[in-house]
């Protein structure tokens, strides 16, 4: 009898120190609160956000049931990805015109909101919010890489749609997505935007657009920054053509960004200081210099690389103070 109360007693003990450390666990650091695949929906339900590897797509997350993030699709290998794990709909926060006929061939909408890096205007906002509570999902949000403006605004989503998510939450997901913390404008999109905010929105617009407009300086930023990003692919090449985009031309690329900052020198820039315009032209004249050493034959460039790698840094260098000044300031509501 004794040995029986023993053994019983052992057992007790045993359930108990489990369900103790069962409540002792600590939440992952990953977890994040979000609304459930039903749009019409905002039950909060824990929900660990996985990175995924996707054929022609960069950094990609699954963060609800309904709701993806991760950088721009490019060709039809990414339009593949993105069918195959579903998605319905594509929205844009991205300045470059959507690929809409590339996107409707694989039975999918394009949605296009696109905004800046200084922060979220209060009904692109409430516009993106509603349209991941509306429209059919699974739903792909993405920007240019998937790093900065995509997970702003899925934080603005996880706040405006789940009224459970908190601030910490929504900016240790932005964090977790690789999201700059110099951009201190998108960083205070989870602050300005909730779920008891959201709740008192009326949009003046109910349509979707499939392509918005975007000014003339926008669209040449975009235009820059992808050539830049075709530079940085050649410059780890060792400034030759990539393997794996044997189409780029080292010389024709820098040209193609000298053309682009010609361009937008050519626009009325009375909005912003002297200091922006001699920064563009400090950019535009270390790129004319970057073309003429990529014009040189290969036994010269291999001599220069040195050479050749100072002035890529300065124009992206140039780059980034014009951005800190003149795009990334946080937006004045």
């Amino acid at each position: 009898m004794h040995r029986l109360i023993l053994l019983f007693g052992c057992i007790g003990l045993l359930w108990g120190c489990q369900k103790a450390t069962v409540q002792m666990t600590a939440p992952s650091s990953s977890t994040i609160l979000a609304s459930t695949a039903d749009a019409k929906t905002t039950r909060a339900a824990a929900l660990r956000i996985q990175r995924l590897e996707r054929t022609g797509l960069h950094n990609v997350f699954r963060v609800t049931e309904k709701l993806y993030s991760g950088g721009s699709p490019e060709g039809d290998a990414a339009f593949q990805a993105l069918q195959h794990i579903g998605i319905r709909t594509v929205i844009s926060v991205d300045g470059a015109l959507p690929d809409v006929e590339r996107a409707k061939r694989h039975g999918m909408r394009y949605v296009h909101l696109p905004f800046g890096y200084d922060g979220i205007p209060k009904e692109r906002g409430w516009e993106i919010a509603r349209a991941v509570r509306d429209l059919p999902g699974p739903i792909y949000l993405h920007c240019h890489h998937g790093k900065h403006r995509g997970p702003a605004a899925v934080a603005l989503v996880l706040r405006c749609l789940d009224e459970q998510c908190t601030l910490d939450q929504a900016t240790a997901w932005m964090k977790q997505a690789g999201t700059d913390p110099h951009y201190t404008g998108l960083y205070a999109v989870p602050k300005q935007f909730t779920a008891k905010s959201f709740q008192s929105y009326r949009p003046r617009q109910t349509a979707f657009p499939e392509r918005n407009v975007v000014s003339d300086l926008s669209r040449l930023m975009v235009d820059m920054e992808h050539r830049i990003d075709h530079l940085r692919h050649i410059q780890k090449a060792g400034w030759q053509a990539p393997k794996q985009h044997a189409d780029l031309d080292p010389p024709h690329e820098a040209l193609l960004l000298w053309e682009h900052y010609q361009e937008t020198l050519r626009l009325d820039l009375g909005d912003y200081p002297r200091t922006m315009r001699q920064l563009m032209e400090e950019a535009q004249a270390a790129v004319k210099e970057l073309e003429a050493l990529l014009r040189l034959e290969p036994e010269q460039k291999a001599q220069l690389r040195g050479k050749i790698d100072q002035r890529f840094e300065q124009v992206t260098a140039d780059c980034k103070k014009c951005h800190a000044h003149y795009r990334d300031v946080p937006k004045e509501w």
